[in-house]
């Protein structure tokens, strides 16, 4: 697609479709040898002989794509089942998911390896959620390790250390804990259900004690540095879910759109670009502050998003370094740019969130069902 020339509707749509058809092509085409169908390699680039336990975020992650492009639909009940079952063999007995080859001295996210750990496990597990649900919605999850959560004083202790001068780390943790949350909330134990709801008002009662007024972002020195303000986007971005999820109408929502279209609508990474669409998307479905400029950005990013497919058919996050899987930083690397399930499946999420909200109801998109990326909050809510 020629970006520099004008684009129709139907140039849009149509390339769109063609993308689509390409990357559900892509997914397929990872799949692991001698493994059930759907288990399948981070990229191109992944020898599973090697890493094994990179086949966890490979599929987690592609699953989700998959299943996000209607291409879940070329799986059998059975072959869901059996690939939902690889992925619960990465499972503890309390219910975290870890990649396997992930060792103490090979991780970090902060000097504390509590943190480290606890922020690792927050993640996977909440990704690796996100794929079982999407092959087996009947399937509860196993979720003994929030038990600490429950507890007002120690969810109070943790909240008092989360460390806002990383917004966009501790966005993470926030949306990962209240996304467990929100599951034992709607379960069938009713004392846990009732201490969940509980966990829930402390964690808003936190948020809003926090909240940055001129932006309505959470963080520390925002209006230090223009990155310490794109930090402080990308990570509340993840905790605005939890006011999605809920009903509960955000604080200071018109001032996150501000500063969202203060940016140019170019690509960055894959994670920037899915925060920014998925702010403005959500704020176009919530309130009508912008509503016009949010869809001119919107329909603006839209081909420059496409075009940055592969000819492989996945997508690619950056174009410089090395990438890792989050938190392991003496583990698997591959070089950036090439397409990979993790950055696949981010564009993707961009470039649905845009569709729906440019065309109502021209496709559907199986938008994630858990709060964290991929999460889209229904209108009828």
């Amino acid at each position: 697609m020629n970006i520099t020339e004008p684009v129709s509707d139907l140039q849009l749509q149509s390339a769109i479709d063609t993308a689509r058809e390409r990357t559900i092509a892509f997914l397929l085409g990872l799949q692991a040898m001698q493994q059930p169908k759907g288990l399948m390699r981070i990229s191109p680039a992944h020898d599973d002989a090697l890493w094994p336990g990179v086949l966890l975020p490979g599929t987690y992650n592609g699953i989700m794509a998959l299943d996000l492009l209607g291409g879940l639909s070329l799986f059998t009940v059975e072959q869901r089942g059996i690939l939902a079952s690889c992925l619960l063999q990465s499972r503890r007995q309390d219910g975290v998911f870890r990649i396997a080859g992930m060792t103490d001295d090979a991780v970090f996210k902060k000097h504390d390896p509590v943190e480290t750990w606890g922020y690792i496990d927050f993640h996977v597990t909440n990704y690796s959620l996100g794929a079982i649900q999407a092959l087996d919605p009947t399937m509860l999850p196993r979720l003994d390790f929030v038990d600490p959560w429950l507890d007002p004083l120690f969810l109070e202790a943790w909240l008092a250390r989360r460390d806002l001068r990383d917004p966009w780390q501790e966005g993470n943790n926030i949306v990962n804990l209240g996304s467990f949350l929100l599951l034992l909330k709607s379960g069938a134990d009713f004392q846990r259900r009732e201490r969940a709801k509980q966990s829930l008002d402390l964690l808003f009662a936190w948020h809003d004690r926090l909240q940055e007024p001129s932006t309505g972002f959470w963080g520390v020195g925002q209006h230090v540095s223009a990155r310490q303000l794109l930090h402080a986007m990308a990570g509340s971005m993840h905790n605005f879910h939890l006011w999605y999820a809920t009903g509960r109408t955000l604080p200071y929502q018109d001032k996150a759109v501000d500063y969202a279209l203060s940016r140019p609508p170019v690509v960055d990474s894959a994670c920037i670009d899915v925060d920014l669409v998925d702010l403005l998307v959500h704020a176009a479905m919530l309130m009508e502050y912008r509503k016009s400029d949010i869809t001119r950005w919107l329909r603006e990013l839209l081909p420059h998003l496409l075009a940055l497919q592969n000819p492989d058919g996945g997508f690619p996050d950056i174009y410089d370094g090395v990438r890792q899987q989050d938190g392991w930083v003496r583990g698997y690397e591959e070089p950036q740019g090439i397409s990979n399930t993790f950055s696949t499946w981010f564009r993707w999420i961009a470039i649905a969130m845009i569709s729906d909200h440019l065309w109502p109801r021209w496709r559907h998109w199986e938008f994630r069902r858990m709060v964290g990326i991929g999460y889209r909050r229904e209108l009828a809510l």
